[in-house]
């Protein structure tokens, strides 16, 4: 079979095969090259479209959702309907005892103010936050760190500022930690500061410690929203309807009200985008290896017209001594040969354009694709399965090749 494969005769017969054929062979080779090229253009996508979701989302602790108080649709014990709810720090402490699976909760007020430096100002979200913040939205610190317990437990005057705040308030490159800020006639210290995410949820934002935020704007013991983690395997969906329901038990609110308490459930939302790229990228690999065997029948038949037409060839080879594995070995061979050659053409022009995406779609402050790449053992796989649907596919032309008479061959005209 070595011997064979490495034989020259070999390969200038395939060669003539070929060069008889040139347009048969050229549209063959490209139905099958398009098959893997899509194979490689849709998953390295369909991966691009993830790591830009993974991205997205990477500061987040995503078995998360997003809960507040609203007003009341339906009238209960007493209570006229459109009643204005409020969350208090009481019922944060009520839902982390009665609620296990719940891995972070985070309490939070917000308001909207300026913050001025020198002749600088903005107006940014100020929000009153806990450390517990950084892990369920972990922060990517430029300066400094982020509020700590002492600060809650001292009602520290510090503030923590997003990028964008920095480069308006502050010089080009000069250092802002340990200097202050006015926000509301009142001195805050920089102690960092953090560069936004891909998914700002709180806008241009200063964060400043919850408890020096609830004195300084008097809000007592009420908190405008929070933020819920559950622990692993957690079903946060379930979790969300939970709290809702103690939450209504708190504040007197008919359990059929679904107005009095909004949320947005993190989890939910990138399960469904999760799902959305797992079922694209079972089509990517129907469509692909789909089109892989359509090229690679194409193959066959083209192959079999071959043998048809090299009839009178074939008998006199057989007349000259040429066994049927010989004959069965060279159609094979050639059938291998057209699917290696596309195959590698294929993931050629395939990489070539996924760098084209990448230096295009996938560059800049806001890719649609991040990195669309394709795994190396992934496209070896696919260029193996192709060379093995070439092999088997050659069978059937080499089988009818065999059954060629020497006798009748030569009477061929």
């Amino acid at each position: 079979m070595f011997k064979f494969l490495f034989d020259s005769d070999t390969w200038q017969e395939i060669y003539g095969g070929i060069r008889k054929n040139k347009t048969r062979t050229v549209i063959t080779i490209i139905g099958v090259l398009w098959g893997i090229f899509l194979l490689v253009v849709l998953l390295g996508a369909a991966r691009g479209m993830e790591n830009n979701f993974k991205n997205l989302f990477g500061d987040f602790a995503t078995n998360s959702v997003f809960m507040w108080a609203q007003r009341t649709e339906k009238p209960f014990k007493g209570f006229q309907k459109g009643r204005r709810i409020r969350l208090t720090t009481s019922d944060i402490e009520i839902l982390k005892r009665e609620h296990q699976d719940i891995k972070y909760l985070a309490p939070r007020s917000q308001t909207n103010t300026n913050i001025i430096n020198g002749f600088k100002s903005g107006e940014f979200n100020i929000s009153g936050d806990y450390p517990v913040l950084d892990k369920v939205q972990k922060k990517d610190l430029i300066y400094g760190r982020f509020i700590n317990n002492n600060d809650i437990t001292n009602k520290s005057k510090v503030i923590v500022i997003e990028e964008t705040a920095y480069k308006q308030l502050y010089e080009k490159d000069e250092f802002p930690i340990g200097q202050y800020v006015i926000v509301d006639n009142i001195n805050y210290k920089v102690v960092g500061v953090y560069k936004r995410g891909n998914i700002g949820i709180d806008g241009e934002a200063a964060y400043i410690p919850f408890t020096t935020f609830q004195q300084v704007y008097n809000r007592g013991n009420n908190i405008d929203w929070m933020m819920v983690t559950g622990d692993t395997g957690v079903d946060i969906k379930q979790l969300e309807s939970d709290i809702k329901l103690t939450l209504k038990n708190l504040h007197k609110v008919d359990p059929e009200d679904n107005r009095a308490f909004g949320s947005f459930n993190l989890a939910v939302r990138i399960n469904k985008v999760t799902g959305f790229l797992t079922g694209m990228q079972f089509l990517t690999w129907f469509v692909g290896i789909a089109t892989l065997i359509a090229g690679v029948f194409a193959i066959g038949n083209i192959l079999l017209i071959t043998v048809k037409e090299r009839t009178k060839e074939i008998g006199i080879r057989r007349a000259l001594g040429a066994t049927p594995i010989e004959i069965r070995q060279q159609v094979v061979l050639e059938s291998v040969f057209l699917t290696t050659v596309a195959g590698m053409l294929g993931i050629v022009f395939g990489g070539f354009i996924l760098y084209i995406l990448d230096t295009t779609v996938g560059s800049g402050p806001d890719p649609t694709l991040l990195n669309p790449t394709v795994n190396i053992p992934i496209i070896l796989f696919a260029f193996f399965i192709l060379v093995v649907l070439g092999t088997l596919i050659g069978l059937i032309p080499a089988y009818m090749a065999t059954l060629v008479k020497p006798i009748e061959a030569l009477r061929e005209e």
